[in-house]
């Protein structure tokens, strides 16, 4: 049965309690894996008014990696209810990118019977200890009654910056016991205000520099930023680059966007302000090659750098650090950088320029490149791009460039495959007007292609574009440079991912000559059905990489 809430009060079994204090949040979508353990949380989605969504896969990391789809495109935290045992470890990967994408996430999972603790019940795990270190918390809920409270605080925690992943597992005799408790509040997140004085510091920095670059990335969108951070460089005047979520902040074509120009960019900047990310091996670990100094903006104390000197920092509601910054910097008589803006924006259009070459190439086998350049013409403002693989995705982070933020998905610093299908289930829920593209190398396949079964059970219409070269590319072309031969590099050449996806009731085709890939985007797109363009490509080809972050 459903929850009964009267006078402030909620009523009903455990499953019903936990249901109800997430939807006090705005969560609508349950994503999972059926399992006995955990029953009374479908229930509870079931009897709730109106219904929570259903959403089942084929894979427990699948429903981890659309809870955390959906945390990333709405900016709610997503939900994922994961069975006892095998079904919480099989969704740790998802949970651990999460951890490091900073995307708030409530997983529920099951637990053998607290009664019986001890004694072998089916799938008797401590699981919390495995989850504590990819986690904000990972806890046992004990009593029926502490259902709703611990889901509110989970999931708050979960929305406070640094945002990311809570574990709460219930013991399956607590989760179908009946109790009453307080219905939670459900309060937002207050803003955290910076430091006025350390916002000035990074401002009297930007004021003395003459060549400053600026790098918007991920928190930026999670924490609503965006459009200050726009102002920020328009005001400023400040060559941007931007990369993960941070995609979009400045749209393709924006001539203070400069991503094109990165090497130059960083290699001869005095001063790089970076906000909302780590400085990670995205980022050279903070340590360019030029010696320029270094900033960082970030939503929380946490995230500031340990392991560099930073010429100035500051942490708070990163709208409040930007617009305080600009203010700053107008007062402490900011500098123009038209000439260093105007030469990172020459090397940029030369290197666009450059691509011509490859994206235009009429090479048999295909070269990964030419499929960017007809994906482009076909790219709508409003598309989703997901990125799930290695070489063949790297091209879609060099040549693909969206024109609003909030429409790109990659698997982020921790570079787990297999986020496609679960990025992409949570895509079409999220954006149900728009289009959905989702890239694939075929190695990155292998990891969640069975769940084409749940877009087709489920209706989401999605197209997959598998980027075929029968190799694992990332790894066959260094090994070769190293030894002169490469081992356990090798897929099965040509393989017909394509009719993987007709099998399980979606649709599709094989491209192998470059003029017809832009025909068969075109039908997967009108088909309105989940769709496999599966274009055999070059294996010679390797991306063109300057790291690899190890």
């Amino acid at each position: 049965m459903g929850d009964d809430q009267q006078d402030g009060r909620l009523r009903g079994h455990g499953g019903a309690l936990a249901v109800a204090a997430a939807r006090a949040h705005g969560i609508g979508t349950m994503f999972t894996l059926s399992g006995g353990h955990v029953f009374p949380l479908y229930d509870g989605a079931v009897q709730s008014d109106p219904p929570m969504r259903l959403v089942d896969v084929r894979h427990e990391q699948s429903a981890v990696f659309a809870a955390e789809g959906m945390a990333k495109l709405t900016r709610v935290p997503g939900l994922a209810v994961l069975t006892a045992g095998p079904g919480i470890t099989n969704g740790i990967s998802a949970v651990t990118t999460a951890h490091f994408n900073g995307s708030p996430l409530l997983v529920l999972g099951g637990r053998a019977a607290q009664a019986r603790w001890g004694a072998g019940a089916l799938q008797e795990l401590d699981h919390p200890p495995l989850l504590a270190p990819v986690t904000k918390r990972a806890a046992t809920i004990g009593a029926v009654a502490e259902i709703p409270a611990a889901v509110d605080e989970g999931l708050r925690l979960a929305a406070t910056p640094h945002r990311g992943p809570v574990f709460l597992d219930v013991p399956i005799d607590v989760l179908f016991s009946h109790g009453e408790a307080d219905a939670p509040a459900a309060a937002g997140v207050a803003p955290a205000v910076p430091d006025p004085e350390a916002v000035e510091e990074v401002a009297r920095a930007l004021a003395t520099a003459r060549k400053p670059v600026l790098v918007l990335s991920s928190d930026v969108w999670a924490g609503g930023a965006e459009d200050a951070a726009r102002r920020a460089a328009e005001t400023m005047g400040l060559p941007t680059i931007t990369n993960g979520m941070g995609r979009g902040v400045l749209p393709a074509g924006h001539p203070l966007l400069v991503t094109r120009a990165r090497s130059r960019a960083f290699g001869a900047a005095d001063l790089v302000v970076v906000v909302g990310a780590p400085l990670d091996f995205r980022l050279g670990y903070g340590q360019f090659s030029g010696g320029a100094k270094v900033c960082q903006l970030t939503d929380s104390a946490g995230q500031l750098a340990g392991h560099v000197e930073l010429a100035g920092s500051a942490c708070g509601d990163l709208t409040l650090v930007l617009d305080g910054l600009v203010e700053a910097w107008q007062r402490a008589g900011g500098a123009r950088y038209a000439d260093w803006v105007a030469e990172l924006r020459g090397l940029a259009d030369a290197a666009v320029a450059a691509d011509a070459e490859v994206l235009d190439s009429d090479a048999d086998p295909i070269h990964p490149a030419r499929v960017y350049r007809e994906l482009g013409r076909q790219l709508s403002e409003d598309t989703v791009v997901i990125g799930d693989g290695g070489d063949f995705v790297s091209y879609a982070g060099r040549f693909v460039e969206p024109r609003r933020p909030g429409c790109w998905l990659d698997p982020g610093p921790y570079g787990c495959l297999g986020t496609g299908l679960g990025y992409a289930i949570a895509a079409r829920i999220a954006r149900p007007s728009a289009p959905v593209v989702l890239l694939l190398g075929d190695g990155a396949a292998g990891f969640s292609l069975m769940d084409v079964d749940t877009l087709v059970r489920h209706g989401l219409p999605v197209v997959m574009i598998v980027g075929n070269n029968g190799i694992w590319a990332l790894e066959k072309h260094p090994m070769r440079f190293l030894y002169g031969y490469d081992v356990v590099a090798e897929l099965a050449p040509r393989t017909r991912y394509d009719e993987v996806v007709r099998a399980l009731g979606g649709a599709g085709e094989l491209v192998t000559a470059p003029d017809d890939i832009g025909p068969a985007i075109k039908r997967g797109l009108d088909s309105g059905v989940p769709y496999l363009v599966n274009v055999i490509t070059d294996p010679a080809v390797a991306y063109p990489r300057s790291t690899t972050g190890i």
